[in-house]
C-alpha cells in the first residue's frame, strides 16, 4: 500500500472509531490511516528498567509501575491545589503528592496502571513521590511501551492511540506498506524498509529498532522535501529565460567609485556571484542572508543598478510600509549624483530615478508614477504588495529584489516576475532575509535557491551589551536619561497595542504614558504602533530621525529596516514573550553609528525555562548565525513550504537542528534520483508519492513547482 492509499483510508474505518472518535481525532489533525501512523511516540517506558515498589529505598531516582489505588484532592488556605494519590504493585506501595496540577484527580482513575519517574523520599514513615513525572501505560504489557501524546481535551488517551495504530499496521500487513526506493539504494544508505521502520517505531522489542525506524522515516520525510525542491529548480531552469545583462557599465564604476567607505570582502564576493548570474539569461534565484547590519542594502542597490545601467528596472518589495520608506530613503541617498542617458534632455543625461509606490501613494501622484514605471522613465521603485496590484505595469523590469522573504508567500513572488514583463522573460530575482538561516534549514527552506551569505559586519558598526533584567529597572531609566543627556536616542518596545486580560504583556500607550509621567518625564517621549495611519506612522519616524523625539516607545512594527545611527539604546519590555529571531532583529535597530550601544531584556515574575534560555542565548551573543542554531535547537521546526506554524506539518519527526546528517544525506540523494528534466520517470512509485505530497498541501500546492 502506498502513502496515498493510507491516506484516503479515513479513521472510521477501524474497529471502535464511530463518529465521536473520529471528531476527536480530527481535532488532533488525524483525518486519515496515514496521520494516525505518523503520529509518532513522544517516548518510551523500557519496562525491563522498572524497580519493585519493595526494592525502592528513599533517595533514589527511579521508574516505577503500579496500579492507582485511591486519589484525594483538596486546596489550601491560599487556593494551591494538592493532588494526593496512592500507587501500589505486588511488592509494596507509594504515596504521590501533586501540587498545583489540579487536572491530575481527573487522570489518575482507580484502578490505572501508570508508570511513574521521580525522587522517592521518606515522609512521615511512608514512601512518597512529589509531582513525578506519570505515564499511563493502561493495559498494555510488552517489555516497551510506546507513550503517545494525548489530548485531555478531545478525549484521547495513550493507548487508544496504540490500539488504533496497531490495528492499522496490521491491516496493512498483507499487501504491505509499499517502499518507494530501490532496495540497493536502501542497502547502500543502510536503511530498513518502510514496513520495518513503521513497526519498530510503534511496536519495537528493542529501544536500537526504534533508532533504525526513526532514521527511516526521518530520510523519508527529509527526501520527499528535497525531491520538490530539486524538481523545482530544475524544471524553473528549464523553462524559464531570463534577460542577459552587461555588468561593468559606465554607471556601476559611478557607483562603486563613489562609495564614501570601503565594500567588505563578504559584499565583494556577492557582489561577484550576482554578477555572474546577471551575465546569464537563465534567471538569477538567489538568497542573501546577511546578519543584521551586514550591507545588504548596497549589494541589492548593485544588483538592480546593473539592471538600470543595461537600459532596464529594477524593484524591491518590502513587507511593511515603514520598511519600504526605509528602503527608498537608503537607495536614494545610494544614487545621488548617479546619471543614466537620456536622448530628450540638453546634456543627454538625467538623475537616476527612484520612486517609492505604497498605498499611502494615491491620486495624480500615484497616476504619474504608473506612467514612468510603465514607460520606463523611473529606473528603481520600492514598494509593498501594491507593486503587485493590478493596473501596475513596468517597462522592462530585469531585477527584483524581496526583502524579508519569510512574509511572502511563493504567490506574491511569482506575481511580480509574472508582470514585470511583456516578452515572456522572467526578471532575475534577489530574495533577502536578515533574519540568519542555519546552513540545514536553508539547504531544506531554501533548497531551490543559490544562496550568498554576508557574514561580516562594515566598519563603524558599534558593538552592543546586552543585559537581562528581572528585579529593578532603574538601571535601566537611568542609562536611558544619561544617553538622552548625551544627545542620543533610545526606543523602548512593547509587544501588545492595548491591554489584554489574556496576556499579561506591557502596552505601548499605557508605558508612554507611565514613562513620560515617570521616569523619563524630561524627555520627549514619542508613539509608534501597527494602527496608525501610513501619513502618522511616517511623520513618527521622521521626527525620531532629526531627534524631535528622544525615545521612542513602539511594537513590533520596528522590527526591520528601520535604521537611526544615533539610536544607541533598545529596551524591550516583556522580552520572554519573544523569540530569539525577532529578539535579535529589535536589537539590531541599535549599534548603527559609532557610539556605544545598549540593549536591555526586561522580564517580570516567573517565566518559563525556554524563556530563560533564548535571553540567557541572547547575552552571550550577538552573532546571528550562532542564535540561529541555537534557536532552531529550542523551537524545533514548523512547516517548511508555507509561514503558518499550524495545519499540516511538513516535518513530524525529522529535525533540522538534531538530523543535519540526514538532512545532507537527503540532498545528495534527492540529485541522484531526480533527471536532468527534473522529473523522477525512472522511479514511478516515488513520482507518484512527490505528487501526492505536493497536492496534500492544500492551497500551497499549485505554488509548489511554480517559483
Amino acid at each position: 500500500m502506498s502513502l496515498r492509499e493510507l491516506d484516503e483510508i479515513g479513521v472510521d474505518r477501524l474497529q471502535g472509531v464511530g463518529e465521536q472518535r473520529r471528531a476527536s481525532l480530527e481535532e488532533v489533525s488525524i483525518f486519515s490511516v496515514f496521520d494516525l501512523v505518523t503520529h509518532y511516540p513522544r517516548r518510551y517506558i523500557d519496562r525491563s528498567h522498572e524497580a519493585k515498589l519493595g526494592d525502592v529505598q528513599p533517595g533514589q531516582t527511579v521508574m516505577v509501575v503500579g496500579e492507582v489505588d485511591a486519589v484525594s484532592s483538596r486546596r489550601t488556605r491560599n487556593r494551591k491545589s494538592i493532588v494526593e494519590a496512592s500507587v501500589a504493585d505486588d511488592t509494596g506501595s507509594l504515596k504521590l503528592v501533586f501540587f498545583n496540577q489540579a487536572w491530575r484527580s481527573k487522570q489518575l482513575d482507580q484502578g490505572l496502571t501508570v508508570a511513574l519517574f521521580g525522587k522517592v523520599d521518606n515522609y512521615r514513615g511512608n514512601l512518597q513521590m512529589t509531582n513525578p513525572l506519570v505515564d499511563l501505560v493502561g493495559d498494555r504489557t510488552g517489555r516497551i511501551v510506546a507513550i503517545y501524546p494525548q489530548s485531555g481535551k478531545a478525549g484521547l488517551t495513550t493507548w487508544d492511540l496504540s490500539r488504533w495504530i496497531s490495528e492499522g499496521l496490521r491491516r496493512s500487513q498483507s499487501r504491505s506498506i509499499e517502499d518507494p526506493l530501490p532496495h540497493e539504494l536502501l542497502g547502500e544508505i543502510g536503511l530498513v524498509s518502510r514496513m520495518q521502520a513503521f513497526k519498530a517505531i510503534h511496536q519495537p522489542d528493542l529501544m536500537s529498532e526504534v533508532l533504525d525506524g526513526r532514521d527511516r522515516l526521518v530520510f523519508d520525510e527529509l527526501l520527499r522535501v528535497q525531491l520538490v525542491l530539486r524538481m523545482r529548480k530544475i524544471q524553473r531552469l528549464e523553462r524559464a529565460l531570463g534577460v542577459a545583462h552587461e555588468t561593468d557599465g559606465h554607471l556601476l564604476v559611478e557607483f562603486l567609485e563613489g562609495l564614501p567607505f570601503d565594500l567588505t570582502a563578504a559584499q565583494r564576493r556577492t557582489m561577484d556571484e550576482i554578477s555572474t548570474d546577471l551575465k546569464s539569461d537563465q534567471p538569477m534565484h538567489r538568497l542573501l542572508q546577511g546578519d543584521v547590519g551586514s550591507g545588504k542594502t548596497l549589494v541589492a542597490m548593485f544588483a538592480m543598478l546593473v539592471a538600470v545601467s543595461d537600459g532596464h528596472q529594477g524593484a524591491l518589495m518590502a513587507p511593511t510600509e515603514v520598511l519600504a520608506e526605509q528602503h527608498y530613503l537608503n537607495l536614494l541617498r545610494l544614487a545621488q549624483n548617479l546619471e543614466v542617458p537620456d536622448p530628450s534632455t540638453l546634456d543627454g543625461k538625467r538623475p537616476v530615478s527612484v520612486k517609492l509606490l505604497t498605498n499611502a501613494v494615491s491620486g495624480e501622484d500615484r497616476r504619474r508614477l504608473l506612467r514612468g514605471m510603465a514607460d520606463g522613465s523611473v529606473d528603481l521603485v520600492v514598494g509593498t504588495q501594491a507593486l503587485i496590484q493590478d493596473g501596475v505595469d513596468f517597462g522592462s523590469l530585469s531585477v527584483v529584489v524581496v526583502d524579508e522573504q519569510h512574509r511572502f508567500g511563493v504567490e506574491q513572488r511569482s506575481a511580480l516576475r509574472e508582470q514585470g514583463r511583456t516578452d515572456g522573460r522572467w526578471p532575475h530575482l534577489l530574495v533577502m532575509t536578515a533574519t540568519p538561516i542555519p546552513r540545514t534549514a536553508a539547504m531544506t527552506v531554501y533548497g531551490d535557491l543559490d544562496v550568498s551569505v554576508l557574514d561580516e559586519l562594515p566598519p563603524g558598526r558599534s558593538p552592543i551589551a546586552t543585559s537581562w533584567i528581572s528585579q529593578s529597572l532603574e538601571e535601566v531609566w537611568l542609562h536611558l536619561n544619561s544617553e538622552v543627556a548625551n544627545g542620543r536616542q533610545a526606543y523602548v518596545v512593547c509587544p501588545l497595542i492595548e491591554d489584554s486580560e489574556k496576556l499579561v504583556a506591557s502596552s505601548a500607550e499605557k508605558t508612554q504614558l507611565e514613562l513620560k509621567n515617570g521616569p523619563l518625564s524630561g524627555v520627549n517621549v514619542g508613539l509608534l504602533h501597527g494602527r496608525l495611519s501610513s501619513d502618522e506612522k511616517q511623520s513618527i519616524m521622521d521626527d525620531f530621525r532629526n531627534g524631535a523625539i528622544d525615545v521612542l516607545v513602539a511594537t513590533t512594527v520596528i522590527e526591520v529596516g528601520v535604521d537611526v545611527p544615533n539610536a544607541t539604546t533598545m529596551v524591550i519590555l516583556s522580552a520572554d514573550r519573544f523569540g530569539i529571531a525577532q529578539l535579535h532583529q529589535l536589537r539590531g535597530r541599535v549599534g548603527r553609528g559609532i557610539n556605544e550601544s545598549k540593549c536591555f531584556l526586561v522580564t517580570e515574575g516567573e517565566i518559563s525555562d525556554d524563556a530563560k534560555a533564548r535571553l540567557a542565548a541572547l547575552e552571550e551573543s550577538t552573532d546571528g548565525f550562532v542564535l540561529a542554531e541555537r534557536d532552531l535547537e529550542l523551537r524545533g521546526e514548523g512547516t517548511i513550504f508555507e509561514q503558518k506554524q499550524s495545519g499540516r506539518n511538513d516535518l513530524k519527526l525529522a529535525s533540522l537542528a538534531r538530523d543535519r546528517i540526514w538532512v545532507e544525506r537527503a540532498r545528495e540523494i534527492a540529485a541522484q534520483l531526480v533527471d536532468e528534466k527534473g522529473r523522477l520517470g525512472r522511479y514511478p512509485l516515488l513520482d507518484d508519492e512527490v505528487q501526492w505530497f505536493i497536492d496534500r498541501r492544500d492551497d500551497e500546492a499549485e505554488n509548489l513547482l511554480r517559483s
